[in-house]
């Protein structure tokens, strides 16, 4: 009889197969058992009809991507270890030397530096573009241009761009066009079918999904993914994600699993919230413009009314401070929050601050937007009268 070590190793006990409960098993593995070199040699992971090791995705995994897939209504779905990870992997898999990208002026900011860092060394050139000027995508289209990156809202300040507009541009010059879908998470609007009813489908090309925010809805998980509907696109993305030898932990997938059930219910907690504590700012004198899609006067709210489902928004909102105040005491205003914690990041359960120095971070001062020091908002879960208390004492620190 083998040794008990090796017993254990090797116990022949099989559970059965018909288990089935509310959620997903967690698989861990590296290595994948199979039951002959035949076999081993016949599996294909690309399909999903099989599996050959840990790294190429597990049922855990497998489900993750799939559901995704229904969320955003795409049909192929890579995990990646973060939302930046998953800009990175789309700029990777489609860009060479002597091409050229385009990033909207209000781009994520680390996919600016990902442009000016790493692609750059490797002679890929990114050109910056007005994202509320179709016409402006337009002119600094090249025969270069592989890649246009689109956002809605854009980073920081929220201004919603005429979406359709710039997909049909990328579309009539022949150019993939890549949406960080981190905001809409899927909900807002579908990003491969930005206009329902229309024969045939307007959509983005790619979408990029931090999935740290809304999908996680914790606060505690890293992960990112990008979906196509292109088999030819997907191909190269998946190549790439095997190439860097891209992966996510089982018990992550399973945190992301766990919450997608209830994403669309707090996604929308988020949003009314976010909504009853703009209507309030205002109405703050200390405040020279409340940034938000769903108020009049936001930059591209037309857009925003058009193209978001139940004018969904999200919970995020920025405020720009009157310019009679000092950089200093903005500072002093976000240290003396207390719901609001200082930290990067938004989705989760804790609402979150961070004042911004826009003129680091644009090209050029966005049109539509008030001068002065930008504070952006990330509303969580508390009682929105008790975030609003909040905001109220602490604008007593001004």
């Amino acid at each position: 009889m083998p040794d008990l070590t090796t017993q254990l190793i090797h116990h022949p006990y099989q559970p059965p197969a018909d288990f089935a409960a509310p959620q997903p098993g967690v698989f861990k593995a590296s290595t994948v058992i199979f039951p002959s070199v035949a076999a081993m040699r016949e599996r294909e992971w690309k399909d999903k009809s099989a599996f050959t090791y840990g790294l190429h995705g597990t049922p855990t995994t497998y489900q993750l991507e799939e559901r995704l897939c229904t969320l955003e209504g795409g049909l192929y779905c890579v995990l990646v270890p973060s939302g930046l990870t998953a800009i990175a992997n789309v700029a990777l898999a489609l860009l060479k030397t002597g091409d050229s990208m385009l990033v909207p002026d209000n781009v994520y900011g680390p996919n600016k530096s990902l442009a000016d860092g790493q692609l750059a060394r490797w002679g890929i050139t990114t050109q910056v573009y007005d994202p509320m000027d179709p016409a402006d995508l337009a002119a600094k289209i090249t025969d270069t241009t592989r890649l246009v990156w689109v956002e809605a809202a854009g980073s920081v300040t929220l201004e919603f761009p005429d979406l359709p507009a710039l997909v049909r541009i990328c579309q009539d010059r022949d150019v993939v066009c890549a949406l960080d879908n981190t905001w809409g998470a899927g909900l807002a609007f579908n990003p491969f079918d930005l206009l329902p009813g229309a024969s045939p489908a307007l959509g983005v090309d790619i979408s990029a999904h931090a999935l740290t925010k809304y999908p996680s809805g914790g606060g505690d998980v890293l992960m990112g993914s990008v979906i196509t509907r292109n088999p030819a696109l997907h191909r190269k993305i998946q190549r790439t994600h095997m190439h860097l030898g891209l992966g996510v932990g089982a018990n992550d997938a399973e945190l992301v699993l766990r919450s997608l059930s209830s994403m669309a219910l707090r996604y929308h907690a988020h949003d009314v919230a976010t909504r009853t504590l703009v209507r309030w700012c205002t109405q703050q004198t200390q405040f020279a413009q409340v940034l938000h899609p769903s108020l009049p006067d936001a930059p591209g709210h037309a857009h925003w009314l058009t193209l978001c489902r139940s004018n969904a928004a999200a919970g995020l909102f920025s405020v720009v401070l009157d310019p009679r105040f000092t950089v200093a005491q903005v500072d002093a205003f976000c240290d003396a929050l207390q719901l609001f914690k200082i930290g990067y990041s938004w989705g989760g359960p804790m609402s979150l601050v961070v004042p911004y120095e826009l003129t680091s971070m644009r090209q050029q001062w966005p049109a539509g937007v008030a001068q002065g020091t930008l504070v952006r908002f990330a509303v969580g879960l508390e009682s929105v009268a008790d975030l609003q208390a909040d905001l109220a004492q602490a604008l007593q620190h001004l």
